[in-house]
């Protein structure tokens, strides 16, 4: 099971965006995986709610462009564009901070789905440099491994239970997203010193 969860880290794409926006700290966090699911299933689960609790956690409000979503104990925000089956854009409203996400879906051939997603975010210097792109990077890894069980497995748990986070596999999963995303930040013109010591620090974060 440890070898199964990090193997699936192989099956996503990461890219960093320079920094930008008015004040040089906006950047941008881009992964890509093809789910052995059609469209419309990969569709249906990241936009209707009852299907969102089953692989991410609970969420509330109104299921439309301009209405706002709020997930349990997480983030809120507001619903930009729903242009289904292809095209989802939300604010990402956590701790004061908003942010903005964007997800893609297109066809692949034999009945799967290319999922993009990007997560645009103001960043301060030192957060970056103290944790780099993991301090999200990694939570968004596992919500599209959640995703990638629930559309090609049908599995209707949420993978971030107390049991699994505890586990050895969640601990390996979240060691080798961190060095993944310090690959990406490395890839982008980070020191490599500086990124592997923010995933480091990433990692102990999110295990405790």
């Amino acid at each position: 099971m440890v070898d199964k969860a990090v193997d699936s880290l192989q099956l996503v794409a990461r890219e960093l965006g320079p920094f930008g926006g008015d004040e040089g700290k906006t950047r941008m966090l881009r992964m890509s995986r093809t789910l052995a699911a059609p469209i419309g299933t990969v569709w249906a689960a990241i936009t209707e709610f009852d299907r969102i609790r089953q692989w991410f956690m609970p969420v509330a409000g109104e299921a439309m462009i301009g209405g706002h979503y709020q997930l349990e104990g997480n983030a809120g925000g507001e619903i930009l564009a729903c242009e289904a089956p292809r095209t989802l854009r939300i604010t990402w409203e956590y701790g004061g901070d908003v942010s903005y996400v964007t997800v893609n879906l297109a066809e692949k051939g034999s009945g799967a789905t290319l999922f993009d997603f990007e997560h645009a975010a103001d960043v301060e210097p030192d957060r970056w440099a103290e944790y780099g792109p993991g301090a999200v990077g990694v939570g968004w890894d596992m919500g599209l491994l959640g995703l990638a069980r629930h559309v090609e497995l049908g599995i209707a748990t949420p993978l971030e239970t107390p049991e699994w986070s505890a586990s050895d596999e969640a601990r390996a999963f979240i060691a080798g997203s961190s060095e993944l995303w310090a690959e990406a930040a490395i890839a982008s013109g980070d020191d490599p010193d500086a990124a592997a010591a923010a995933a480091a620090r990433t990692t102990a974060a999110y295990t405790g």
